[in-house]
């Protein structure tokens, strides 16, 4: 027969289950949980400036008495492709290449976040994943420098440095909660990839008006910045406190 909790019993159980935390495991959550939510932000901007992509790689359908004042270069020197549905196969490409990489890095920087402290591991994934998505998106479009075989292996290091994010954050996490509660923490900790995809959304929306280039140097920016968070608060065993 079951009997009902008393509202003096289920607090105490409540404050047993909060007192074995400390504010170190607060901040381990949050870093942890944002670190991967930026990484998904920037994945998410890509997805959402796809059609403005695919715009500027392929002709503008302009009126064809222009060619006669000035050069064809000068109105279509971007276009990659001879139509939107070679472009978006292209960007179809892209991200296939891109989880392949992801894929295999995974296995990769699972085996170097063992061997190598994974606060420097999360850090220069960060950063230099954010390198590669404003070159990609930014510096590509300033320059008016399209090329395919370059964006393919961008996007192969790309994923590869992504891939530093999951193996490291989740191995953090598991270094400073232990089983007890841990499905709660981790239920909770979990949401971080849908956060960083509405994060993504949001920082996209709200520059694309100015251009594809810039939602890409405003997410580069963000989980640049928040590499180096990483790199300065990040504790990710409770050994490094002598705990």
């Amino acid at each position: 027969m079951d009997f009902p909790v008393s509202p003096r019993r289920a607090a105490a159980a409540r404050r047993g289950f909060c007192a074995q935390y400390t504010h170190h495991h607060l901040v381990v959550f949050v870093l942890t949980f944002f670190s991967y939510a930026l990484l998904h932000a920037s994945r998410k901007a890509f997805s959402n400036v796809k059609v403005s992509i695919s715009n500027q790689w392929t002709p503008a359908g302009i009126n064809t008495s222009l060619y006669i004042v000035d050069p064809n270069m000068t109105w279509n020197g971007s276009d990659l492709f001879p139509d939107h549905e070679s472009a978006t196969i292209f960007l179809g490409l892209l991200d296939t290449i891109f989880l392949f990489s992801y894929a295999v890095g995974l296995f990769i920087s699972g085996i170097i976040g063992d061997r190598l402290n994974m606060r420097y591991v999360l850090t220069f994934g960060m950063c230099s994943s954010a390198v590669t998505m404003f070159v990609f998106g930014t510096v590509t479009e300033w320059l008016h420098f399209y090329n395919k075989i370059f964006y393919c292996c961008l996007w192969v290091v790309n994923g590869l440095l992504q891939s530093t994010g999951w193996p490291c954050v989740v191995a953090v996490m598991g270094n400073w909660f232990g089983k007890s509660g841990r499905g709660v923490v981790f239920g909770l900790w979990s949401a971080c990839a849908s956060v960083g995809n509405i994060l993504g959304a949001f920082l996209a929306s709200s520059v694309l008006q100015y251009g594809y280039e810039y939602a890409f140097l405003v997410t580069a920016s963000v989980q640049f910045a928040g590499g180096w968070v990483i790199f300065f608060g990040l504790v990710t065993t409770p050994k490094e406190l002598g705990k």
